[in-house]
């Protein structure tokens, strides 16, 4: 039998309050929030293995287990209702189908504004007020909707117009205006902030690169969102093009050094030149490279103090990358032999010993070289490469090298003709 009348629900409510229908309505309600409460856990492992990329392990055991119980319990509460109806009335099902929707949509719209504007997990005060805010509009239209008050609402918003030029758009045009244009936006922003991590998660790819496909992303998708509102609202888009002139005219005149510093944002990322923990020197300011933005560069120095960095002096300027510069150290030591020694027998000794020691490098060789011819005897210079990690073991290694060359020198019978000087200088 159907029931359904023109009464509000709550009025309908009211009358069936001694009617036993009552509790067989009250069971389908528990019986439907057991069923979204057993499929959700059933289908859980399904939506966690497909969407980790865009939902966090954290979040998953919490957000989508209610969110999907909320979603399942009402599909089946409405399919209940032209079920039931046949036999019975259905005014607490016609109640409870509002009710668990608001549920729904509040929980989904709290889980897009923290994962767009709550990425460390903490919540700010703005972000609190606006969720109540929502929290309350939404229960306000629920409450509206069961009193039969809000075709009412409606119809009051649809009468009254308001003058903007020459057209005169009623204030429900604009209330929906403004509602499609923040969904829009929020579902842009939580695209774009799940592509960013997804991208970020592909070691594959330059960090550089990364950078750069997430901020063309986040663009392109506040862009399509942006027409994508303007287009629900009913406005013509081909009325962008004059604005699009003018745009152009802006930054043609007004905004070039906004624009350069863009586009060397992007110049500099492509290009890879340098990347994130870089250590460079770009005029007065020396520290390693936090983040690379659009639009400036973040520097941050030994002492913790962040420096920021337009693009466009790093394109227009000269940058020192020292992370790219050799920082090996070379060390010399120079001894003094008889003049009766076999020159081209003993050097090559000498730089194949040396060459066999753990701390010298191999590339660039060490180097024996005759430096100089004294009345005494012949000078011979002893060069080689350590890593920068070693620098404070210089004395170390430069002792492990004379010994090293003593015994080659006491194995190839040569005789010293002075004592053993040392010197040190960076490659």
């Amino acid at each position: 039998m159907n029931t359904q009348s023109s009464q509000p629900l709550w009025s309908e409510l009211l009358t069936d309050l001694s009617s036993p229908d009552l509790i067989w309505q009250c069971g389908v309600i528990l019986l439907c929030i057991l069923i979204g409460w057993a499929l959700s856990r059933l289908t859980l492992p399904a939506f966690t293995e497909h969407g980790a990329s865009l939902i966090s392990k954290s979040e998953t055991a919490g957000y989508l287990m209610r969110a999907l119980s909320t979603l399942l319990t009402t599909i089946c509460i409405a399919l209940a209702i032209p079920l039931l109806e046949r036999w019975q009335h259905t005014s607490l099902l016609r109640l409870a189908l509002p009710l668990f929707v608001s549920f729904l949509v509040i929980r989904i719209v709290f889980f897009l504004l923290r994962r767009v504007f709550a990425h460390s997990g903490k919540v700010g005060k703005t972000l609190l007020t606006f969720e109540k805010i929502f929290a309350a509009i939404i229960w306000v239209g629920v409450a509206l909707h069961i009193t039969d008050l809000l075709p009412e609402l409606m119809a009051y918003l649809e009468s009254a117009k308001i003058p903007l030029g020459r057209h005169h758009p009623s204030l429900l045009d604009i209330v929906q205006a403004i509602v499609s244009a923040t969904l829009t936006l929020i579902v842009a922003l939580w695209g774009a902030s799940s592509v960013e991590q997804r991208l970020m998660r592909m070691d594959s790819v330059h960090p550089s690169l990364r950078a750069v496909f997430a901020r063309v992303a986040r663009a392109t998708l506040i862009l399509v969102a942006v027409l994508v509102s303007l287009s629900l609202v009913g406005l013509d888009l081909t009325v962008l093009s004059v604005f699009g002139g003018a745009l152009g005219v802006g930054i043609g005149l007004g905004l070039q050094r906004l624009v350069s510093n863009y586009v060397s944002g992007f110049v500099i990322l492509l290009e890879r030149s340098f990347s994130i923990g870089d250590l460079v020197v770009i005029d007065k300011f020396t520290g390693r490279i936090k983040d690379i933005n659009t639009r400036y560069t973040v520097l941050i120095n030994s002492e913790g103090v962040e420096s920021v960095i337009p693009n466009e002096i790093l394109i227009a300027g000269a940058v020192q990358n020292l992370s790219h510069t050799d920082l090996n150290i070379r060390l010399t030591t120079s001894f003094t032999v008889t003049h009766k020694v076999n020159l081209d027998v003993l050097l090559p000794q000498l730089e194949k010993v040396v060459a066999t020691l753990d701390t010298v490098l191999p590339s660039p060789a060490p180097e024996a070289m005759l430096a100089m011819i004294a009345e005494n005897g012949l000078v011979i210079d002893v060069s080689f490469s350590i890593a920068a990690k070693d620098k404070n073991n210089k004395s170390l290694i430069m002792s492990n090298a004379n010994r090293a060359i003593w015994r080659q020198l006491g194995e190839s019978g040569v005789a010293l003709a002075n004592s053993v000087s040392e010197s040190v200088a960076p490659v």
